[in-house]
């Protein structure tokens, strides 16, 4: 196991694994985060040194232009001193919910397709003879 751990560090030594450093420095400055504010994050990410929330509500905006302060003296506790700004915004796109496979039970035609067709409108009486072909195939 250490030694596993050994070459993990390592490799994260590499400037091609930078990314892995910074995602762990923002998941650690998540988690210190009070719960009220941790609830509303959907995702972070950095570009040119500006650190962004993406949040769920905009009820979480304002929170987290309200301890915007707090935020920014924990950024030195995760090792995030390269950020220069903190921006906060609410996501307009809604999250695509998985499709539900939705399984047809079949029965069995319990009806032989026997009954009189009185119907005078021709558009119904149409209907109910494809009706009956229906059954009749099943």
């Amino acid at each position: 196991m250490k030694k596993v751990s050994t070459i993990l560090n390592h490799l994260k030594q590499n400037p091609e694994f930078r990314k892995i450093n910074t995602n762990e420095a923002m998941q650690r400055l998540i988690n210190v985060l009070p719960l009220k504010l941790k609830k509303g994050i959907k995702f972070t990410y950095i570009k040119n040194e500006t650190l962004y929330f993406v949040l769920t509500h905009p009820v979480y905006k304002m929170e987290f232009e309200y301890n915007k302060a707090l935020i920014n003296s924990l950024l030195s506790s995760a090792h995030m001193t390269n950020i220069n700004d903190i921006k906060f915004f609410v996501t307009n796109k809604r999250e695509k919910k998985q499709e539900e496979n939705i399984v047809y039970e079949k029965y069995d035609e319990r009806s032989y397709g026997i009954f009189q067709n009185n119907i005078k409108d021709p558009k119904l009486h149409k209907l109910f003879e494809e009706i009956r072909k229906v059954i009749k195939s099943s």
